[in-house]
């Protein structure tokens, strides 16, 4: 079973390891701080981590969309892929979004991902199935959930 929880200075090293090695502590520190806002350009944003026991196998993130629309951004780190941590830490997440108010789940997925459009798929998302450039130049498609 897996929890989600947000990160306190005393993860630096556990980031630094899942996310470069070489990044500096100090930088590790400004993100984390940066992350315990609650805040990104201006809107409600929660980064938190993946945690399976005491060992760190991901982050997600909640970011608000409108008063009722929120996307959740999940990375499973490469050694710990293909556990089904993903598909407990996204219902998780889909949870806490429910609590916080919040009625649908966006999604913008690339159409070559063909992991998340499973994973999505598994959860009970749904797609128009059109397909759009993102602002990235990435070919996505919209999935959405509803949560009540």
């Amino acid at each position: 079973m897996i929890t989600l929880r947000a990160f306190t200075d005393h993860q630096v090293p556990l980031l630094r390891e899942a996310l470069d090695p070489h990044m500096d502590p100090a930088e590790v520190k400004a993100l984390i701080a940066e992350w315990n806002t609650g805040k990104y350009n201006g809107r409600d944003f929660a980064m938190l981590g993946v945690w399976q026991g005491e060992t760190l196998v991901g982050m997600i993130s909640l970011y608000r969309h409108t008063s009722e629309a929120v996307s959740i951004g999940p990375e499973i780190f490469s050694p710990y892929r293909r556990r089904g941590y993903a598909k407990e830490a996204m219902t998780l997440a889909m949870e806490l979004a429910h609590q916080k108010g919040y009625k649908i789940v966006s999604q913008q997925i690339r159409t070559d991902n063909t992991a998340s459009i499973a994973l999505h798929t598994a959860l009970g998302f749904e797609t128009s199935g059109a397909v759009y450039t993102n602002a990235k130049g990435n070919q996505v498609s919209i999935y959405l959930k509803s949560l009540v």
